[in-house]
């Protein structure tokens, strides 16, 4: 069990980022998968807002997210397809860097794989990024993205402990 997300490099391209939840599978699936849920917990740092969260969890769907910060108005962003689409248990999605108002950027595209296995009521997130290159994994870890990653876990584990917001269990869609 991973109570913070345990980060490892599998590969020059790879970076791989576990996390474990006290909550049902399906829960967490549907945390990654609705945008009203989404918009309330993946948000990396405070004083970030993420105005913008489509989804369209199909596969040959698109995403696009945008964070802003809250101080000075700044805004960057991700977008891409699904791929693959296993309820409660599978997500396969291209990503793209948006860079809007903040800047930097990796090149590519990269694909995401989102893994959701349930033990004992304990949900295992398993996310593995494939950047393409070293150079374009080198650049995507270096804007600190993991630490991101975990401050919007740790913001998810108060959301599913809070009954009242929304993230109650029922079946996904």
């Amino acid at each position: 069990m991973f109570e913070t997300a345990h980060v490892t490099m599998p590969s020059d391209r790879e970076v791989k980022v576990e996390r474990s939840f006290k909550a049902p599978r399906s829960l967490v699936y549907r945390a990654h998968t609705e945008p009203e849920l989404v918009k309330q917990w993946q948000l990396g740092p405070p004083g970030w807002t993420m105005p913008v969260c489509e989804m369209d969890v199909r596969v040959g769907g698109k995403y696009r997210w945008v964070w802003r910060s809250d101080a000075d108005g700044s805004e960057f962003g991700f977008s891409g397809t699904f791929r693959e689409v296993e309820p409660d248990t599978r997500l396969v999605h291209t990503e793209r860097y948006e860079p809007g108002t903040v800047g930097g950027e990796y090149p590519g595209e990269a694909v995401i794989t989102v893994t959701f296995r349930e033990d004992a009521g304990i949900t295992t997130l398993t996310a593995l990024m494939d950047f393409g290159s070293k150079a374009a994994r080198d650049a995507a870890v270096g804007t600190g993205m993991t630490d991101g990653m975990e401050q919007s876990y740790t913001l998810l584990d108060q959301k599913l402990a809070d009954k009242g917001s929304g993230f109650s269990p029922r079946s996904s869609r």
